[in-house]
């Protein structure tokens, strides 16, 4: 269970007077945290998300995360919405620990994708890139391409223990990435790491979006293609066109991509995976044994990786 800060009964009575949340009833641990302790708090006036920050969120980045959910929330997108003290702060402390209690929304993840589940994806992704133009905070993206490098050479002379010859390989494609990135596309606020476990449906409607702790300003389209490497491949690892279509053209018809956006598809998808293959691969060299958290196979980004290199042209998306 990903709860690393335990938090006591009196603790947790006088932090839900605090910010006027009524009795507490519950307090149970979510066990698909990451870095972060999280728990399902239950009181006489609702249910709330109760997270405690331990060392995956800068505090410094804070206000961005939670001004950002207050931001879309207000503007109609299902997310959750951070609870402010009666003198109006979203960021509090608890067990001595930077936290905060975010709405509780209702759902559950996809755990096989349907046509459907692209199809609201898409939907979703758009007017999220829409209600964000006017935010008023600015977070840089420290993991797109110019952060892919360092991670590599961090994984240097282990990188092959784990995928031979690899090293050479995310060299070559690296090269290719930095010298072709775009760098004139819209811009504006991501969530990217919009993965299915982020995402609630219930029934056949998406019921939210979650976890916007990598959300930052990047390319609007770099989004988009991490959802075509998270949502459009298939368990044996093949790529599912008409997934992707469906989702592109929900997206479209919120917000119309450009043609210079449909044409760097295939790069920004290359990058994309070339973004969570190195991640995945720093996290399954160094994770300790014993560790709460299991590292994700680095090898199935591999994979994709190597599709979005093969392609032509975005034509293969179904465009």
């Amino acid at each position: 269970m990903a709860v690393y800060t335990e938090v006591t009964d009196d603790a947790l009575r006088k932090f839900a007077q605090n910010l006027d949340l009524g009795e507490v009833l519950s307090c149970k641990g979510i066990a698909e945290g990451v870095e972060n302790s999280n728990f399902q708090l239950v009181t006489e006036k609702s249910t709330y998300i109760l997270t405690l920050y331990e060392k995956r969120v800068d505090p410094k980045d804070l206000p961005f995360f939670l001004g950002l959910l207050e931001h879309l929330e207000a503007k109609g997108v299902a997310c959750p919405k951070p609870i402010r003290s009666p003198n109006g702060e979203m960021i509090h402390t608890l067990s001595g620990k930077p936290a905060a209690v975010v709405t509780f929304l209702s759902g559950m993840w996809p755990k096989r994708i349907q046509m459907h589940h692209v199809s609201e994806l898409g939907t979703a992704l758009a007017h999220m890139h829409v209600a964000g133009a006017d935010f008023g905070l600015s977070r840089k993206n420290t993991l797109s391409v110019q952060g892919w490098r360092p991670i590599l050479d961090a994984c240097k002379g282990r990188a092959d223990e784990v995928i031979k010859g690899v090293t050479e390989e995310l060299e070559q494609d690296l090269d290719d990435l930095e010298s072709l990135w775009p760098h004139d596309l819209p811009t504006g606020i991501i969530h990217a790491d919009l993965f299915p476990d982020n995402v609630f449906f219930r029934g056949e409607k998406l019921s939210g979006l979650i976890d916007f702790y990598f959300a930052c300003n990047d390319l609007l389209a770099y989004d988009i293609a991490v959802c075509l490497n998270a949502w459009c491949f298939e368990l044996d690892g093949s790529f599912n066109v008409t997934k992707a279509k469906k989702m592109l053209r929900a997206y479209g018809k919120v917000r119309p991509l450009s043609a210079a956006e449909i044409e760097a598809l295939p790069l920004l998808a290359r990058g994309a995976a070339m973004r969570f293959l190195l991640t995945r691969l720093y996290d399954w060299l160094n994770t300790p044994e014993g560790a709460l958290v299991t590292p994700k196979d680095p090898r199935k980004y591999l994979q994709k990786l190597r599709f979005h290199r093969g392609l032509e042209g975005p034509g293969a998306y179904g465009l």
